[in-house]
């Protein structure tokens, strides 16, 4: 996936490790916390070692808040964390520089969440009636959507996934792990009960957002996401494509273009503009900042849900 433009500029390579969580120790210290070291990727890996590792795991992200993912860039000082930590969480091929580091790397556990759940290709539109609109369906299929935390049940998956890996790793702690996999898939559950139930009676299934990170989420609700640029937000969309989302939107009964906190919404509120259509934030949760309405992932999933619900006109 391409590198992404974004409102807040990547964190310079030679920036100390952050990112890091109640439970996690400062960056100096990663690798060599007495408690069983793990290093996340980004956010939604590192949220998860959090919830199931509990006080006994340290977790660092590589990924600095407010830093898009797809710009880290892996400094020597990352590497050498990397080096002295008991395992690694990352998605692989969602940030290219942690691929090749943990590729290099001499870390005993290495987990790949990517290989915990089933990830698919992902178009420009995603879901629910995708074929009656979208005449260029391959357009953006360059690879397969990395954006699967998204959608509780494989983010479940996942983290059920991650439970096993770190019993293995440090069965001193087996129990705890497996009794926290339980609670934090239990309360995954719970949220897709929400999303369920919250989305099941909606005046329009459709709704517009910058780039195609909802695909999972859409599928998943009977919903359909008409992405304005794709998988790649760093690519403007053409004339031709603003021009069928305004078709579209007219006859879908459309009333909201969604944006990212981290994202220009120039192209978002322009469109809307032209539309007579409103904005609102769509959180893809990649990273927590002051921006986020929310200050974790099942907070900022409920603001997620609100917005859906308010867009699509919920009964």
């Amino acid at each position: 996936m391409n590198v992404r433009r974004r409102l807040i500029p990547a964190v310079a390579a030679t920036a100390a490790l952050a990112g890091l969580s109640a439970c996690s120790t400062d960056s100096a210290a990663a690798g060599d916390s007495g408690r069983f070291d793990v290093v996340a990727s980004f956010y939604p890996m590192a949220f998860l070692a959090e919830q199931i590792g509990g006080d006994h795991v340290s977790v660092t992200s590589l990924t600095e808040p407010g830093q898009e993912p797809h710009d880290l860039e892996i400094s020597g000082q990352q590497t050498v964390a990397l080096e002295k930590s008991d395992a690694v969480l990352y998605l692989k091929n969602l940030q290219p520089a942690v691929d090749k580091a943990v590729e290099q790397s001499g870390v005993r556990t290495k987990i790949d969440a990517a290989s915990l759940t089933s990830l698919e290709k992902h178009g420009n539109e995603v879901g629910g009636h995708a074929a009656e609109h979208d005449d260029h369906a391959d357009e953006e299929l360059a690879g397969l959507d990395p954006h699967v935390w998204l959608d509780p049940v494989r983010y479940a998956q996942i983290a059920e996934g991650v439970g096993k890996a770190f019993e293995k790793a440090d069965p001193d702690h087996a129990a705890a792990y497996k009794a926290n996999t339980a609670a934090l898939v239990k309360k995954l559950d719970a949220l897709n009960t929400q999303f369920q139930q919250g989305l099941s009676n909606t005046r329009s299934k459709v709704f517009i957002t910058t780039h195609a990170a909802f695909g999972y989420l859409a599928e998943r609700y009977g919903l359909t996401e008409e992405a304005i640029n794709g998988l790649d937000p760093e690519s403007e969309p053409s004339a031709n494509r603003v021009k069928d989302l305004e078709k579209m939107a007219k006859a879908d009964g459309v009333t909201t273009v969604f944006y990212e906190t981290l994202v220009s919404d120039k192209t978002a509120k322009t469109i809307a503009s032209d539309a007579g259509l409103k904005t609102d934030v769509l959180d893809p949760i990649e990273g927590i900042t002051k921006k986020s309405r929310g200050k974790d992932y099942f907070a900022v999933q409920e603001a997620n849900l609100k917005a859906l619900q308010g867009a699509l006109g919920a009964k």
